[in-house]
């Protein structure tokens, strides 16, 4: 089985020619990001993709941004249909979406999901949904209940969020949700959460050597479910990012590390573990 790392345009300012540069010099394999709705920037994106010969997983986010508006279901399922579509023109490997709002019922959770993975099912495309705060999946339980209800449901599994939303290193102490969830992954995002945070201000640290340790089990056990399943290709996007993610100085909001330094880091790490496991 081989580990195919991605770089986030997320975490590098959306720098797309940054990120090309980093495949290229063998730091990533691919390029994760949102494929442009407006249709002459989508067509020089896939141009560009084209031309340098990465792959692409494909982001979907629904509800207006990354933290969704509390709107409709028919209004996150629309956007989930009009994203999917253009995403296509850009030939993705794979889909990955934050969907779907936390102020819901698990019963309307599950109506939209079902509803979701029809209309995908219509495009022919297979998506996963990151377990992400703000969204259905925001901790373990939720996403727990709604992996039982719906068996065709995957996901991308962001593990750093539910140690924040939990306040603990929570999959130590749920290995049958931790299980369930290594099962039904088909992306991971490799940031280390900790108790009070979804991002330590830096994974080598010795005082956050705990929570890098528990993240790193949890994604053995992804690699371990793939691996099972006859997997040729595991996928990971090291994805420490910014906008208030990174932990700055007061007053003058210097940011206590470099983003680009953390991820080439978490990659080499993970690569390095990978073959050697």
């Amino acid at each position: 089985m081989q580990l195919q790392l991605f770089r986030s345009l997320w975490t590098n300012g959306f720098d797309l020619d940054a990120a090309l540069a980093e495949c290229h010099q063998g730091i990533y394999d691919g390029i994760e990001a949102a494929v442009p709705l407006e249709p002459v920037a989508r067509r020089e994106f896939v141009a560009r993709l084209r031309d340098a010969d990465v792959p692409l997983i494909a982001e979907i986010t629904t509800g207006g941004g990354y933290v969704p508006l509390h709107v409709s279901a028919e209004r996150h399922l629309e956007e989930l249909r009009s994203i999917a579509e253009a995403s296509l023109d850009a030939g993705p490997i794979r889909h990955t979406a934050l969907a779907g709002c936390d102020a819901w019922s698990l019963a309307e959770g599950v109506d939209f999901l079902g509803r979701a993975l029809e209309i995908l099912g219509e495009l022919g495309i297979t998506v996963s949904f990151e377990t992400h705060r703000s969204r259905l999946t925001f901790n373990p339980w939720a996403t727990r209940d709604l992996l039982l209800a719906l068996p065709e449901m995957r996901l991308t599994c962001d593990f750093a969020h539910w140690c924040c939303v939990c306040e603990r290193l929570v999959l130590d102490t749920e290995p049958e949700i931790l299980a369930l969830c290594a099962e039904r992954a088909s992306h991971v995002h490799a940031r280390v959460g900790y108790d009070q945070g979804p991002q330590v201000p830096h994974p080598a640290a010795p005082e956050h050597q705990d929570a890098l340790e528990a993240h790193e089990r949890w994604w053995d056990a992804v690699w371990s479910a793939d691996e099972r399943s006859g997997q040729s290709v595991t996928t990971m996007t090291p994805e420490f990012g910014p906008d208030g993610y990174l932990q700055a100085a007061p007053f003058t909001r210097e940011p206590v590390a470099s983003l680009d330094e953390i991820n080439r880091w978490m990659a080499k790490r993970e690569r390095e573990r990978f073959a050697g496991a």
